[in-house]
């Protein structure tokens, strides 16, 4: 979708963009809605510390749980939040997992 022109209101109505749809194969799908965790998160995962909210416990700087290599962020994490909350923590986490993998991999070369 993308946004129209101003209609006589002065909004902006959503228009479709042709060729815009596409299907991506995926082996697995994470489904990030809602404003509070499931509560199945801590009943389904051992070793996953959780606040007494429900919400998940993760080191401030890298976004890292108390499972080593498993990464949390947004409403999962900080409760209800605004979706930039939630973006700079998906980059924190990012920038972490790949120091993560990098450090994997140099593990593994020095290990040959």
């Amino acid at each position: 979708m993308a946004l129209g022109e101003p209609d006589s209101s002065g909004r902006r109505r959503p228009e479709p963009v042709e060729r815009s749809n596409f299907l991506i194969d995926v082996d697995n799908v994470v489904i990030a809605i809602g404003q509070s965790p499931n509560p199945i998160i801590q009943q389904t995962t051992i070793g996953l510390d959780v606040t007494r909210h429900g919400t998940i416990v993760v080191k401030e700087d890298t976004m890292e749980t108390t499972m080593e290599g498993i990464y949390a962020g947004g409403d999962v994490v900080s409760g209800a939040a605004t979706v930039i909350s939630a973006m700079g923590a998906g980059k924190k986490a990012a920038k972490a997992i790949h120091e993560y993998l990098e450090g994997i991999e140099r593990r593994k070369l020095q290990l040959s």
